[in-house]
């Protein structure tokens, strides 16, 4: 019975051990697992804050003068915040990360490889122990076998010497002999009984030792470890929540930031901005004067029909008087169009509403078609005609990309501007000269005072070379102050609004006027200025504008027309229009009576303003606007 019990015992607690081994491998393996999971995490926080990152960068302005001009806006200046705190927003994300990484996953890490190394010293302990009570129960189950044996050996030959002394034929000494056989064999069995005795004494001790004092120890080492290992996993995921409530006081200064940008938006502010942006400085044209057709007078021609009021087939139509301050509102001229436009003056409508009656009014002279060549020579025989062909030059110029150095592409106020800004750079320019020019002659005097230091003459050219410098900045900063002057003289001041005036036009029998080109009208690339030549005339080959406007995009439609009567256009740059036809008007009435319209793709020329009603299309590029 006490064999089974102690067998029993030694069982259930090697069955214990293989429990507790299994369980602690799988507390191991659930630590490793939370550790996974936030190293995943810290890569999830490390993607999200470069992604942000990147996506604020991306919408960060550029280093061009277009941003620049932007960011004076109030709503581009709250999105420009917006995008410097969604950086720091980012940061606080990376914040997190490294956090996740130095607090939890660095530390669980090290904690893993310690818990593996604890573990297996307390297992190796319990196996130690088991296997030492294991060669205890050995060793006394040998000397158990042992004593057995030595009592059989002793019972039999005891028997054996019994049985030779009861025979009488056995001799003495052999009786003798068998006697002290018998007596070592009980001395033996004796030995084996103290022997088996002692081990079962020393075997019970650490029995006793093994259950009550070593296993239970053991198991107490395995179960604190096992609490640590839990608690330890709940301090992590005690600080994986701190990690971001760590950050959320910065966060929520982020966020606060970005609702201060979008409560900076200024909406009035931004639209002073723009108005200052694009102000021209030009003035309204005046009202339009009544012209009596009534009595009899010479043709007179108006600067514009877009705006005529029309009344039985005699429209009335602005004077030329403010037709100079009309361009900044109007699409510009183009090289082609005003090379192909017609020279004589437009003919009046005809004097009867029918069209029966005249079919055509009276037709302007007509013109042997001339090549373009020929039209680009013409341009260039008066000074007038190079006065506008300066102009076409520097409006081709600006198309190309580059602009006049005195900014008379601009309208007057923004000119004004323009040649401000470029005044305060040049006097910055010559401040920054002026102080290097001073630390030299400070330097000079010193080594003047002192030679050992240095040779004063050393420092001469350097001053000669900054002098030359300062000068130059000078006059080109005299220059752009007499533009900025004449810009400022210029600018209208707020008065009455000028009348237009009526200009007659000289009868159709006499020489015909070029209207595109008179010098006391505005250049039709969009300079206000009118430049004063004395120039000789100026010979340019005919094929550079020809291959200059060979792809020439076609004009926008600015609005529609109606023909009021038929025209046929005989002469170069005009196009036949039906009576009723309904056409798109391209490019408006620059004052010389001629408007271009568009039949089609490729069908498009000039007709009469006054053989025509157009309806112009306000919302389209080009149309007339103030600011």
């Amino acid at each position: 019975m006490v064999e089974e019990k102690m067998g029993t015992c030694w069982s259930q607690t090697k069955d214990q051990f293989d429990n507790l081994e299994k369980h602690t491998q799988w507390g191991i393996e659930f630590v490793e697992r939370y550790t996974k999971f936030v190293k995943e995490r810290s890569e999830i926080e490390i993607n999200y804050a470069k992604q942000i990152r990147n996506l604020s960068k991306k919408y960060q302005p550029k280093k061009n003068s277009r941003e620049e001009e932007e960011n004076k806006f109030t709503s581009c200046r709250a999105f420009l915040s917006t995008l410097n705190e969604l950086n720091d927003y980012a940061g606080q994300h990376e914040v997190i990360a490294e956090n996740l990484t130095s607090q939890i996953i660095a530390e669980l890490t090290r904690y893993i490889q310690e818990l593996k190394q604890e573990r297996k010293s307390h297992f190796h302990d319990g196996r130690k122990a088991q296997q030492h009570i294991e060669n205890s129960w050995k060793q006394l189950e040998s000397s158990k076998r042992r004593f057995e044996r030595d009592c059989k050996e002793a019972d039999r030959a005891q028997q054996y010497f019994e049985k030779m002394d009861a025979d009488i034929n056995v001799t003495k000494a052999d009786v003798e002999k068998a006697r002290q056989q018998a007596q070592l064999r009980h001395q033996m069995a004796a030995d084996s009984k103290g022997e088996y005795s002692v081990y079962l004494q020393k075997f019970n001790k650490e029995q006793n030792e093994h259950y009550y004092t070593l296993i239970p120890h053991i198991f107490q080492k395995i179960q604190e470890m096992e609490e640590k290992r839990i608690e330890r996993v709940g301090e992590s995921m005690k600080t994986f929540a701190e990690v971001d409530r760590q950050v959320l006081p910065i966060v929520g200064k982020c966020l606060d930031g970005m609702t201060k940008a979008a409560e900076s938006i200024e909406p009035k502010t931004d639209s002073k901005q723009v108005i200052e942006c694009f102000k021209s400085g030009f003035e309204p044209p005046g009202d339009v004067e009544f012209e009596d057709y009534s009595q009899a007078m010479k043709r007179t021609v108006s600067e514009s029909s877009l705006s005529n009021s029309r009344g039985e087939g005699k429209p009335e139509k602005p004077s030329s008087k403010a037709k100079g301050k009309l361009w900044p509102f109007m699409k510009k001229n183009k090289l082609m169009s005003l090379l192909t436009s017609p020279h004589q003056p437009p003919p009046p409508p005809p004097a009867s509403a029918s069209p029966s009656a005249v079919p055509n009014g009276p037709q302007s002279p007509k013109q042997q078609k001339e090549p373009l060549s020929h039209r680009l020579n013409e341009f260039m025989t008066s000074k007038p005609k190079m006065h506008c062909f300066r102009s076409l030059k520097r409006g081709l110029s600006l198309k190309l990309g580059s602009g006049p150095e005195d900014f008379s592409h601009l309208p007057p106020e923004q000119r004004r501007k323009k040649l401000q800004a470029k005044i305060d750079d040049l006097n910055k320019e010559i401040q920054k000269e002026m102080d290097q020019k001073d630390a030299l002659t400070k330097m000079k005097d010193v080594y003047v005072k002192n030679p050992q230091m240095g040779d004063p003459a050393s420092v001469d050219p350097r001053l000669a070379e900054i002098s030359q410098n300062i000068e130059k900045l000078r006059l080109e900063a005299q220059k752009f102050e007499g533009w900025l002057a004449e810009v400022e003289g210029r600018l209208p001041t707020r008065s009455e609004p000028p009348r237009r005036q009526s200009e007659l036009y000289e009868t159709q029998n006499s020489t015909p006027v070029n209207n595109n080109c008179a010098q006391d009208r505005e250049s039709p690339d969009g300079s206000y200025t009118e430049e004063q030549s004395s120039e000789t005339q100026i010979k340019v080959p005919n094929t550079e504008f020809d291959d200059e406007f060979d792809d020439e995009e076609p004009l926008p439609t600015i609005g529609t027309c109606k023909a009021l009567y038929p025209f046929e256009g005989h002469n170069e740059g005009t196009i036949t229009v039906a009576e009723g036809e309904m056409l798109y008007v391209i490019e408006e009435d620059k004052g010389d009576g001629w408007t271009r319209v568009r039949r089609n793709e490729d069908d498009e020329g000039y007709v009469p303003t006054s053989y025509v009603e157009v309806y112009l299309d306000t919302n389209a590029k080009g149309a007339m606007t103030y600011i």
